[in-house]
């Protein structure tokens, strides 16, 4: 991944071209010039059978400048460094500071790939490529360009495990304002991994999170709460700060939005269903028995469940909220 800085002081992140694209893409080029060239030059000397040597010869300069140097040029100076074989290969010129080329950046490309791609047969290119750390060749230095990739495989997203459905709204409180991009891609990979991990493992790297995490908030980690879970209830929470700002907040105080909804579904299937709930709690850390989860008796009768818990009976958190 290569940073570049645009004339507006914004950061881009581009993926550099590698040569093997860059070779396909140059290859595919050259067949397309060649076959123009050898086409263009029957049809001359087809046509100018009755002139001298010397004017021939002029005639057959001329058509190699104009198609297999000229061409190239003209291509890449009207489709913004988009040629017949990086549109093929995903591939496109920019310059360094992530704008479209023009003309004489194309000029200086062209005029300089004469020498290290057709005189040479890509000999140079491939050297100063590999050289390069971002994979220019000369005319790319000349010019003041680079090669990218427009089309990035994407690759497959892991899931992030909802929290526990008894820490749905707990952290409605928090301040997420200072917490970094990086610590939030962290805290997202972990989440999606953690089940791959060994457990001592992904217990020791969950508490580092949750410590992190919690110093950028300015709030503790509650007590009794495992670290993961923590992890997941915060994550959990920003994205429904974000759906309500995407939706906006006037049909969000009517009808509660598909984020909010969410673990209201998932604890009133939590509630029908206490297995669930020690499914669940499994995949953070030790079992927790949420508040006012029924549990059945030895001769397998369940006692009624009651929605609402007292404010007494309720396990205490270390919790504070800020001010």
């Amino acid at each position: 991944m290569s940073e570049l800085v645009t004339g507006e002081a914004v950061a881009l992140e581009l993926r550099p071209a590698r040569l093997p694209s860059r070779a396909l893409a140059v290859l595919l080029d050259l067949v397309v010039a060649v076959a123009v060239y050898v086409a263009v030059t029957i049809a001359i000397v087809v046509s100018t059978a009755s002139l001298d040597e010397a004017a021939q010869t002029a005639l057959s300069i001329a058509t190699f400048v104009l198609v297999l140097v000229g061409g190239p040029i003209a291509v890449e100076t009207l489709s913004h460094g988009r040629s017949l074989g990086k549109v093929a290969c995903g591939l496109r010129v920019v310059r360094d500071d992530g704008g479209p080329i023009r003309f004489r950046h194309a000029l200086v490309r062209g005029l300089i790939g004469v020498i290290e791609i057709l005189m040479t047969f890509g000999v140079v290119a491939c050297i100063a490529s590999f050289v390069s750390a971002r994979g220019r060749r000369l005319g790319d230095v000349f010019a003041g360009t680079l090669v990218v990739r427009e089309r990035i495989p994407v690759a497959r997203t892991g899931f992030v495990p909802p929290p526990p459905p008894w820490l749905a709204g707990r952290f409605s409180g928090l301040d997420l304002s200072a917490v970094p991009d990086g610590l939030w891609l962290a805290v997202r990979q972990y989440l999606t991994r953690m089940q791959q991990l060994d457990p001592q493992v992904g217990w020791s790297m969950a508490e580092r999170l949750a410590s992190d995490l919690a110093d950028r908030t300015g709030v503790p980690v509650p007590q009794g709460v495992p670290p993961a879970a923590y992890l997941a209830a915060v994550v959990h929470e920003r994205q429904s700060r974000e759906a309500r700002r995407a939706f906006g907040s006037g049909s969000a105080s009517s009808t509660p939005s598909a984020a909010e909804a969410a673990p209201a579904a998932n604890a009133a299937s939590v509630t029908e269903t206490p297995s669930a709930a020690g499914a669940g709690s499994a995949a953070y850390g030790p079992p927790v028995v949420p508040p006012g989860a029924a549990v059945e008796s030895s001769d397998g009768a369940r006692p009624e469940q009651s929605h609402e818990v007292p404010a007494g009976d309720r396990p205490g958190t270390g919790f504070v909220p800020p001010a």
